[in-house]
């Protein structure tokens, strides 16, 4: 049987409250949550909740501490938190000091709270609440960025992050005519901006596969490579496949390599949908074997710190440990990409990070690791390139603050 909505508004609470918690108490991302037992308004519901939470903790901490004489365990903390967020954004009170205390019992770790939630609930002042300081990052990644980029641009970044993020989408063909087909802004790097979508299968042109979702940033890599029709890619850790869709439109002979099968699935279906073409396949990117490739497009794992305008949760369930795991594994996959090229072929390196150690620092290394690589600095020159983008070593630096 198909999951029904719950006109009490408990169910997408409780499950928003265990996404939460579960990002606070035991490190876990929101894209591992499991809302199948939701229906689907309702599953939209609890990741909204959850995401906004995420992104306004800080603001929400605020208006709690002054309030809490000691420090709740952080089960009910989080459920507070969630019942301050609502009413910060207009749900009525009743509805939510109500659904809190319900959900408080529930639990044994919170039961013993059920008194604490209504009390603070009915008593907390949201009337100011878009006058609180913006959120700062966690100190274990706002450290670093004011290191690399200064203080003023790290709280540029933080009132992005704030915001959130549109939706961008590619198109297939002619971007002109999408954005006038789904009513969005078309930017100067080509991208469709949507700032208000909806329900993104309802869009114009889903179902006939003019366009897939794909964020203006991670648009770029595919443009500064410019393929031609016929050469031979391989896009390597390529899930979800945007950048696949994109060389394929362009006419290339692509494989997408990924070690999820899962997420390679995504791909192959987003193929499907674009009536697009591309050989998929399911390795780890070190061990693809295909010598020869023209070009080679290595969007590598990285600490995903440049994606937190949609993932609001990755900060906070992460300390940065990983990530000197992760630069050793960037440069694996650089070294390993470079043996696959013909003489003369492209590598475009790339990752979704604010961490220099994980973007300029790996250029400069695979530079003075390999004689005879040079970095192409050709895609400068392209009207969308603001000067002020480009690194010393002839990269890309995209940033939140920027747009």
């Amino acid at each position: 049987m198909a999951p029904k909505d719950d006109p009490t508004g408990l169910a997408p609470r409780r499950a928003a409250w265990r996404l939460l918690s579960g990002v606070t108490e035991a490190g876990r991302t929101l894209a591992d949550a499991k809302l199948d037992h939701l229906s689907p308004p309702d599953r939209a519901r609890a990741m909204r909740l959850a995401l906004t939470a995420c992104r306004e903790l800080g603001r929400a901490d605020r208006l709690l501490d002054p309030m809490l004489k000691r420090k709740p365990k952080e089960a009910l903390r989080n459920l507070l938190r969630l019942g301050v967020i609502e009413l910060a954004h207009g749900a009525a009170s009743h509805g939510v000091v109500n659904a809190m205390v319900t959900l408080a019992g529930e639990d044994k770790r919170t039961s013993s709270g059920k008194g604490l939630v209504n009390a603070v609930l009915r008593r907390v002042k949201v009337e100011d609440w878009q006058k609180l300081p913006v959120p700062t990052l966690p100190k274990w990644l706002r450290k670093p960025l004011v290191q690399a980029w200064g203080n003023s641009a790290v709280q540029g970044m933080e009132g992005a992050h704030l915001a959130g993020a549109p939706l961008d989408l590619t198109a297939k063909g002619d971007p002109e005519t999408l954005a006038a087909q789904v009513g969005g802004t078309l930017l100067p790097t080509g991208s469709v901006r949507l700032t208000d979508p909806g329900q993104i299968t309802d869009l114009p042109g889903y179902g006939a596969g003019d366009w897939w979702v794909q964020d203006a940033a991670a648009a770029l890599p595919v443009r500064m490579l410019a393929p031609q029709p016929g050469e031979k890619f391989a896009d390597l850790c390529a899930a979800p496949g945007g950048k696949t869709l994109q060389l394929a439109a362009a006419g290339a002979e692509v494989t997408a390599v990924d070690s999820a099968e899962a997420r390679l699935a995504v791909v192959t279906e987003n193929l499907a949908r674009t009536g697009l073409t591309a050989r998929t396949l399911a390795a780890d990117a070190r061990e693809f074997a295909e010598a020869g490739l023209d070009a080679i497009l290595l969007d590598a794992p990285c600490s995903a710190t440049g994606t937190i305008r949609r993932h609001p949760d990755l900060p906070l369930a992460r300390d940065g440990a990983e990530i000197g795991g992760l630069i050793a594994l960037q440069t694996q996959l650089i070294d390993h990409a470079l043996t696959l090229l013909r003489p003369g072929g492209r590598l475009m390196f790339c990752t979704c990070s604010l961490i220099p150690d994980e973007g300029e620092c790996q250029v400069d290394e695979a530079l003075a690791r390999h004689p005879g690589l040079t970095v192409d600095r050709g895609w400068t020159d392209q009207d969308w390139v603001d000067p002020a983008w480009i690194t010393e070593e002839g990269g890309l630096r995209l940033r939140p603050d920027y747009w």
